[in-house]
């Protein structure tokens, strides 16, 4: 089965999007964040693959309204960025499974269809951001995470889809499409 983990929180005003609220206020970037992740998760519904809510804080992400009910939800937890994507990784059943950020307007089941094609000849696929980050990573067989997968990975920073790759040691890893995240008004701008 193949599955697609969205990482999303709960969209009030100084939880999501606070870079992006500094430049335009912290209950515009709110709204921005909830409209963008409905419009993505509506886009990215397909009967080839499970999509899974990656949610935080976890309590109230779980019990939120404002996700569709119809998704399955888990618990981000504790740790940073990549401790909480191994986890939802590790959760995930057997088979490719790709873990998405929900602030990166241009996903579509194309662009989620070429990971999972990836998977089939590699050990690990990213999706890379234009900032040195990445909207995807996936590994071919979900539930099985590499024990030094994301170690030493400088976040929010130019190196972090190189320190991702550094990580995976070995494995052999696929690159696809480019895209954009907002986390400013110049990336919204640019949109």
């Amino acid at each position: 089965m193949r599955t697609v983990i969205v990482m999303v929180k709960e969209p009030r005003p100084g939880r999501v999007k606070t870079r992006l609220g500094r430049d335009i206020g912290l209950t515009r970037s709110a709204w921005w964040f909830r409209h963008q992740s409905a419009a993505l998760l509506r886009r990215i519904q397909d009967p080839r693959w499970q999509v899974v809510l990656a949610v935080a804080p976890d309590r109230d992400g779980l019990q939120s309204r404002v996700w569709p009910a119809h998704l399955p939800r888990w618990p981000q937890g504790r740790g940073n960025l990549g401790d909480r994507m191994a986890r939802m990784l590790s959760y995930a059943p057997s088979g490719p499974a790709c873990v998405i950020g929900a602030d990166i307007p241009g996903i579509d089941r194309p662009n989620i269809w070429k990971a999972f094609e990836a998977l089939g000849n590699h050990d690990a696929v990213f999706g890379p951001a234009e900032d040195g980050g990445y909207w995807l990573v996936g590994l071919h067989n979900g539930g099985h995470v590499p024990h030094r997968l994301f170690d030493n990975v400088r976040w929010s920073s130019e190196h972090t889809l190189s320190d991702s790759i550094a990580s995976l040691a070995g494995a052999r890893v696929a690159l696809v499409e480019t895209l954009r995240d907002v986390d400013t008004v110049d990336d919204l701008s640019k949109l």
